[in-house]
């Protein structure tokens, strides 16, 4: 198990007693400048309480479990935002109808980035419309990032 699906599994512990959802993990740099970014939510959005919370308690698990090696580690933990990126079909599942930016690993028609709207999952395929384009059918293996676009 690698260290980011370490942390992972103790933050979605963490997360699912307080009835919240790990959206992402992420773990940057090395030594004393390591981060380790915890992104969670929930429906109805998540609070700065909230985000205390599961970083005492995850923090706390780290520690005492000692996951990461001389434990030098800054964490924070926050929501994944208005532009949140969308890392797992149930993401974009959840956000069908939603605008969103995707940028592919290879090029169809051409490009490889793309806008327009999330119309649901099938089959595992991720079914997108793109602004006055066609409607592709995408695995998430040919994602490369894809993130909410919020409309102000």
């Amino acid at each position: 198990m690698t260290l980011v699906e370490r942390i992972a599994a103790i933050a979605e512990r963490a997360a699912r007693r307080e009835g919240l959802e790990v959206w992402d993990v992420e773990v940057a740099g090395a030594g004393r400048g390591r981060i380790v970014r915890i992104y969670i939510d929930k429906p109805d959005g998540v609070t700065l309480d909230d985000c205390e919370l599961i970083s005492q308690q995850v923090g706390t698990v780290l520690d005492v479990e000692d996951v990461i090696p001389d434990q030098h580690y800054n964490l924070e933990v926050s929501s994944p935002g208005v532009e949140r990126r969308l890392l797992k079909p149930e993401h974009f599942a959840r956000f069908a109808g939603q605008k969103i930016r995707l940028a592919l690993r290879e090029p169809i028609e051409d490009r490889r980035r793309w806008e327009g709207t999330v119309r649901g999952v099938e089959d595992g395929m991720i079914l997108f419309e793109a602004d006055g384009g066609p409607t592709l059918r995408l695995g998430m293996q040919q994602i490369d990032k894809a993130s909410l676009k919020f409309e102000w």
